[in-house]
């Protein structure tokens, strides 16, 4: 394979529009998502309140890895060949994991404080 091969502007400018709908359709859903975490009734007990903590933490990072991997896809669509391509894709790649590492991390410490919480509720009735 030619490795001075161009991506044709048509092409490049098509993936565009399909990665800002995309993106577009998926803030919507995060919209909706956030709006039904954040209804959660505020009155009830810790168990609660400890779900809830752990279920936005999760679908902020969702959103997160989510947005990244659009701002990844319209990085790779502006590509004008595949050297660029690979370069952006090996980037890509590298920072994912690290972020992944960390957001798996913090989860880890959330879960760990909502059962400690959850437990000492739970033996205090």
């Amino acid at each position: 394979m030619p490795s001075n091969y161009e991506i044709p502007n048509e092409m490049r400018d098509f993936a565009e529009k399909s990665v800002d709908q995309a993106r577009k359709a998926f803030d919507g859903f995060m919209g909706a998502a956030q709006k039904a975490v954040g209804q959660a009734d505020e009155t009830t007990s810790s168990v609660h309140s400890n779900v809830k903590a752990v279920g936005g933490k999760a679908i902020g990072f969702a959103e997160e890895n989510i947005k990244a991997a659009f701002d990844h896809a319209q990085r790779l669509v502006r590509a004008k060949d595949v050297q660029e391509v690979l370069s952006i894709q090996s980037e890509f790649l590298r920072t994912q994991m690290t972020t992944i590492q960390e957001q798996a991390k913090e989860l880890g410490a959330t879960m760990q404080s909502a059962a400690q919480s959850t437990v000492q509720a739970t033996t205090e009735r």
